[in-house]
């Protein structure tokens, strides 16, 4: 008889499958705090010269959380997943629900940015239209920009795929683990390429973490309920702190990778915000924006409007981020996420509409 993905213990052990309202809601949160944080670096970000910097560290620290809750929450609905399909089955899924829109949102990003430097070259004649700097830019999408998440999700979620029937081992864990440390410790000496977004190993622990809530979810909710906010709020605090502070001294030690999200520091302040999201589970507010329907493509369509978009509309302010003042700032700032977000919005709401909606995921 043909073995099902239900004969394997170690998978059968999943809990039984049942909604949660709170994933989507930190999904929106999560991606919320993504495109805040892209927004903060859009256009000449601040350097340590800047008098407001430290200011900044701590608005960018506070954004900081999204991509490891991602993959917390993706880690969560594995094992419905795979107790309900083949591994074969659920790859198939994952492509066509998620390797499809993200490979013609990167390409529409990639003709975009093309678009843009043709007329560039037109207006100021610079020379910058040609195969080279495409090609960089090619680059850049799939290992710099938000686009390198899919790829890092995908290679993850088949790692778990090929090791499945460890899910639920503690030992499988604690070497995914390690490879988390190593990256961590990776940011400040750099013996390989130190962007999280080129971590292909670094993120899998956080999905393998999930996974083990999911499981022992009622446990955790009960461990949950019986800590007071205060004290997960002065652990965020804390948690943020120590980030920043480390981002201080990766700044120092001339670094550009002071903002990585698998620094020790934001991994720690990452699982404290996600610990105090998942007590107070469900904000009413979020369900307008239907996240279940909109996450995934906002993730998809952000970084167009961000790069190419709201730019153009805040255009005319003649805008100087480093010479403004901390309350224009911030103004200016807010205004920026605001637009990004608010656009990239009504785009992914108006194509879930259509029959077009394949495009946009889920």
């Amino acid at each position: 008889m043909t073995p099902t993905p239900m004969d394997n213990p170690a998978v059968s052990a999943a809990p039984k499958k049942t909604n949660y309202d709170f994933v989507d809601h930190i999904r929106a949160l999560a991606i919320i705090a993504i495109v805040g944080e892209h927004s903060l670096g859009a256009g000449v970000p601040l350097t340590a010269a800047s008098s407001k910097y430290g200011f900044y560290l701590y608005m960018v620290q506070l954004t900081k959380f999204g991509t490891i809750a991602f993959f917390l929450l993706a880690g969560f609905l594995i094992s419905d997943k795979f107790t309900l399909y083949t591994p074969g089955e659920y790859l198939k899924r994952r492509f066509n629900n998620t390797f499809g829109p993200w490979l013609f949102w990167s390409l529409v990003f990639l003709a975009v940015f093309t678009i843009n430097l043709r007329v560039k070259e037109n207006m100021y004649h610079d020379g910058r239209f040609n195969m080279s700097a495409i090609l960089a830019e090619v680059k850049e999408i799939y290992l710099y920009t938000n686009y390198w998440f899919i790829i890092n999700f995908m290679v993850s979620i088949t790692l778990l795929l090929i090791f499945k029937k460890y899910l639920y081992n503690k030992w499988f864990g604690g070497i995914l683990l390690l490879f988390t440390i190593f990256y961590s410790i990776n940011v400040h000496y750099e013996w390989i390429s130190a962007a999280h977004t080129t971590a292909i190993l670094g993120f899998v622990f956080f999905l393998w973490l999930g996974a083990q809530l999911r499981k022992n979810f009622e446990l955790v909710d009960q461990w949950l309920a019986k800590v007071p906010y205060w004290v997960l709020i002065l652990l965020v605090i804390a948690t943020g702190y120590a980030a920043v502070q480390e981002a201080i001294y990766l700044e120092h030690q001339h670094s550009v990778h002071n903002f990585n999200t698998l620094k020790a520091t934001n991994v720690l302040y990452s699982l404290s915000m996600f610990a105090l999201l998942l007590k107070a589970k469900t904000f009413k507010a979020l369900y307008y924006l239907k996240p279940r329907d909109t996450t995934f493509g906002m993730y998809l369509v952000h970084a167009i409007v961000l790069g190419f978009v709201t730019p153009e509309i805040l255009r005319p302010l003649h805008v100087d981020q480093a010479q403004m003042a901390i309350p224009y700032f911030v103004a200016y700032k807010t205004v920026f996420f605001v637009i990004t977000y608010a656009i990239t919005l009504l785009i992914v709401r108006v194509i879930g509409a259509t029959k077009a909606k394949g495009v946009i995921g889920n």
